[in-house]
């Protein structure tokens, strides 16, 4: 990745964090935000795509208005942990629309899954149609979560 070569200094740490907050903000408020003039605000904003430190920009949309309000986590152990098995089962989850996030994991499961719903039966379609028909998954754990307590998309960029 290209953004491993680059520095990060206050200025672009501010700029992240002005962007996390509101991606549309004109560039004007920006540069005054963060106490640039705009061309140069602009060119670093650039520099942050083109680096892929700023990968892309999107909408928030409130799962409940638009009735995909149930979440589940999926713990999920496969048979066996060769690449082989670990690329299928990655690239059958990245063509589930439903699956938010999903991770590779240490300790009991292997892959960590936040499946959005629009309830248990969407779910069960999920986990009967799809999830039991990759090969090599050996188990599958869920957790249906009651209440959203916390949810953030802005990384803490103050370093500590």
């Amino acid at each position: 990745m290209k953004w491993q070569n680059m520095a990060l200094d206050a200025i672009d740490r501010a700029i992240l964090a002005q962007l996390q907050e509101d991606a549309r903000i004109t560039n004007a408020a920006l540069a005054e935000a963060v106490g640039l003039s705009p061309s140069p605000c602009l060119r670093r904003v650039r520099q942050l795509e083109e680096a892929g430190v700023i990968r892309r920009y999107a909408t928030l949309v409130d799962p409940v208005a638009v009735g995909m309000g149930v979440n589940v986590f999926v713990s999920i152990r496969l048979e066996r942990q060769v690449e082989a098995a670990l690329n299928a089962f990655e690239d059958a989850v990245a063509d589930m629309p439903e699956v938010m996030e999903c991770y590779l994991m240490t300790g009991d499961a292997d892959y960590l899954l936040r499946i959005a719903v629009a309830d248990l039966d969407h779910f069960r379609r999920v986990v009967l149609e799809r999830l039991t028909k990759i090969p090599g998954v050996a188990s599958i754990r869920s957790s249906i979560t009651l209440k959203q307590v916390s949810y953030r998309t802005a990384l803490p960029l103050g370093g500590g």
